[in-house]
């Protein structure tokens, strides 16, 4: 399956799009479809200073609850509203209106260690 083009990937299953110094995360359509119906979302405060790689909420659905990995550092700048009243968007539309929430980069060179589409399909082939 063909990642979208002009997002970055994680090898936990999350992408980035970037937008000067901002960035908008999300799990990728890959993430959602093993988790299965997705129930509940836990984000990370507005403000919040996150580290590239860390454990920054989890996403529990019918099958599993899963940690939520941060492909980037920075400030959480915004969080997806609609998700609280709506969990399920994610699965709908993974990589449209089910993003996860907005950081404002801290080192915008951390986006160089992500995986682009091509890279990422590889690594979803690999995992079967």
């Amino acid at each position: 399956m063909a990642q979208p083009e002009g997002l970055l990937y994680s090898k936990e299953h999350e992408w980035l799009k970037l937008d000067g110094d901002v960035g908008t995360v999300g799990i990728t359509d890959y993430a959602q479809n093993s988790l299965g119906d997705i129930v509940f979302v836990e984000l990370p405060r507005v403000g919040h200073q996150i580290k590239q790689h860390d454990s920054i909420g989890v996403i529990e659905s019918v099958k599993s609850v899963s940690d939520l990995f941060s492909p980037i550092g920075g400030e959480v700048i915004e969080v997806n509203p609609a998700l609280e009243a709506d969990p399920a968007i994610v699965n709908r539309a993974a990589f449209g209106d089910g993003w996860l929430y907005k950081v404002r980069l801290k080192d915008p060179a951390e986006a160089k260690t992500l995986l682009g589409p091509a890279e990422y399909d590889a690594l979803v082939a690999e995992a079967g």
